[in-house]
């Protein structure tokens, strides 16, 4: 391993420029180049924390052409960085290939971790988030977007979207179409910023809400949606506690729980709970 170089991977804030590490800073102003998606955003990030590290555009159009004269640059001994637009570098990003060319070549590859939309929607949402998948962004055009989501409905676990303004309200009506208007969900919008707002509700809901109210279909998304199996659940739990409650006008509340739970699939112990 070149003992001399180390290729930093750095997470910038993903609204609120207060998000950075004052770790981030230190490598920041310690490297001989930060690579960048966009120079001009960087700067601003840069100007704020007075770094003046020259910066170096690095995005998915030179990616292929300039990753191995930034491995040269490693090699040689100097260290530098690789920062993202927001958030976390490779997470949707560009990046991959520079990190994988610079292991192959021996060079020290650490990090600086902070912000990432998708962990910091993930944690707000509601939803369980033991086990997720990742998704990024579906694809932009109609037909190639529902067959990729016909591939997803079955999915298990906790399901993690980027979505754009341009296309919410389309992805939104082809996940209420693919995976049912009742698939619980949470629409977190423009994290950390001014206008930060989190919906939730069945898809149709999001849908409605988004449809509505202009405000709402501006800024950048992640969309989390519940898994098949976790869907499956709560409509069953929500199925037991609207049986229950008819049984329960009847009947003494352990038998009405025993019969709603064998009507329904709901666990018995659950509807207790709910009385």
């Amino acid at each position: 391993m070149n003992a001399g170089a180390t290729l930093w991977i750095v997470a910038t804030p993903i609204g609120n420029l207060e998000d950075l590490a004052s770790r981030a800073v230190v490598v920041l102003r310690r490297v001989a180049a930060v690579a960048c998606e966009d120079t001009r955003h960087a700067r601003v990030l840069m100007d704020r924390y007075g770094v003046a590290t020259p910066l170096l555009a690095y995005h998915e159009h030179n990616e292929r052409e300039l990753a191995p004269k930034l491995v040269a640059r490693l090699v040689a001994g100097e260290s530098l960085a690789l920062v993202s637009d927001a958030g976390t570098p490779l997470i949707n990003d560009p990046g991959f290939r520079l990190v994988r060319a610079a292991r192959e070549h021996g060079i020290a590859v650490s990090t600086v971790p902070g912000a990432c939309a998708a962990i910091a929607a993930l944690s707000i949402a509601g939803l369980p988030c033991e086990r997720f998948a990742f998704e990024g962004f579906l694809p932009p055009k109609p037909a190639a977007r529902r067959e990729r989501l016909v591939a997803l409905a079955a999915e298990p676990r906790t399901l993690v979207f980027y979505e754009s303004k341009h296309r919410i309200v389309e992805s939104l009506q082809d996940l209420v179409d693919t995976f049912g208007a009742g698939r619980p969900a949470a629409l977190a919008r423009e994290l950390t910023k001014v206008h930060e707002t989190v919906l939730e509700g069945g898809l149709s809901d999001l849908l409605a809400r988004v449809q509505s109210d202009a405000e709402q279909r501006l800024g950048e998304f992640v969309l989390i949606v519940a898994g098949a199996g976790e869907a499956e659940d709560e409509a069953r739990r929500r199925e037991g506690e609207r049986v229950y409650a008819l049984l329960a006008r009847e009947l003494p509340p352990g038998k009405a729980a025993k019969l709603a739970a064998a009507i329904t699939g709901a666990k018995r112990n659950a509807l207790y709970r709910a009385e």
